[in-house]
């Protein structure tokens, strides 16, 4: 979620923000970012995912970090780390692809043609059963490959590009090729060069968040930190939107549904059951929903629930209390 793409959205109502709560999504204090934020770790080989939360969460000095999507200890790079309340929103990359740069060898030497007739094979929606290893239960499952690019070939050993679905076993991958080609195959070396919007580009090693932690406690200069924890929105860029007023924003923490007096903008083309961000006036991320109206019904209505929340992630109580409970029963 970037300024630009508030500005973008449509507008339903109009009402001013309070400058006393809350605060801009990218002017955060590192206090409010280390509550709040996005780290992108270039993951090396040989510590499991657990480890680099572990080893974060010490740099850091914070109780909470979660990551998206597990790497196995020998596979390298992009590992999406969610800071405190940051980690309610890191489900939403499970939903775009993640692309791998795998290296494999096939254990006799197939010809060009063949290779490639067999790539094939694995492009578009395949069947796929998790390694014994896996953390998983071994059920036979659908994944799609929306890319597989054959970067390189020296003999036996493949160099492959693959854009596919979340929980797509990139070893089970170079099995089965190696199944179909008749001989064998196996994986040697891989990369995750990217998740949904993220790339290699955009990787800190957990060397520079060490040292841009120390410079800044030692010296009070956030200006690396600030550089390497990034706005959880950012996490958001590729869904949709909703602002609501900043009256609606404690009771929705408190566990209350969107009503569509409390919209003041969507993004265009909403449709039903799209999953949204829903935000504050300044920018901060409230919560995830599914939107239970079109773009267009919410316009025309003016009362009822707009949207269905699925996840809180802004504390309660970081806006005031605009809504009173129902007084209890006299007996």
């Amino acid at each position: 979620m970037t300024l630009k793409q508030l500005e973008n959205l449509v507008k339903i109502d109009e009402d001013i923000t309070n400058p006393e709560y809350g605060v801009k999504y990218d002017q955060r204090t590192i206090e409010q970012l280390l509550e709040y934020g996005l780290i992108l770790v270039d993951k090396p080989p040989g510590p499991t995912s657990h480890e680099v939360v572990a080893w974060t969460k010490r740099i850091l000095e914070i109780p909470k970090i979660g990551h998206s999507g597990t790497l196995d200890p020998q596979v390298s790079g992009v590992l999406p780390l969610g800071l405190g309340e940051g980690t309610k929103a890191l489900g939403v990359l499970l939903l775009g692809p993640k692309e791998y740069i795998g290296l494999g060898r096939l254990h006799s030497l197939p010809s060009k043609e063949k290779l490639l007739q067999t790539l094939d094979l694995f492009r578009g929606e395949i069947y796929q059963k998790p390694p014994q290893r896996s953390s998983v239960v071994r059920q036979t499952r659908t994944r799609t490959i929306y890319e597989l690019e054959l970067l390189e070939q020296k003999e036996r050993l493949v160099l492959l590009r693959v854009l596919c679905e979340a929980g797509t076993y990139i070893r089970k991958l170079y099995y089965d090729m190696g199944e179909i080609l008749g001989f064998g195959g196996s994986m040697i070396e891989l990369r995750r060069s990217k998740v949904h919007q993220f790339t290699e580009e955009q990787l800190v090693t957990m060397h520079e968040v060490a040292d841009a932690y120390y410079t800044w406690k030692e010296t009070e200069d956030g200006t690396k930190l600030k550089k390497i924890i990034l706005p959880i929105e950012h996490t958001l860029s590729e869904i949709k939107s909703v602002v609501i007023r900043d009256s609606a924003i404690d009771s929705l923490c408190h566990g209350a549904q969107l009503a569509i007096p409390g919209i003041l903008q969507i993004s265009p083309n909403l449709l039903q059951g799209d999953l949204v961000g829903v935000y504050s006036q300044k920018g901060e991320i409230i919560a995830l929903a599914e939107a239970l109206l079109s773009e267009s019904e919410i316009k025309e209505n003016n009362k009822g629930y707009a949207f269905q929340t699925k996840r809180i992630i802004m504390k309660p109580n970081t806006y005031p209390k605009s809504w009173r409970t129902s007084p209890s029963p006299k007996e």
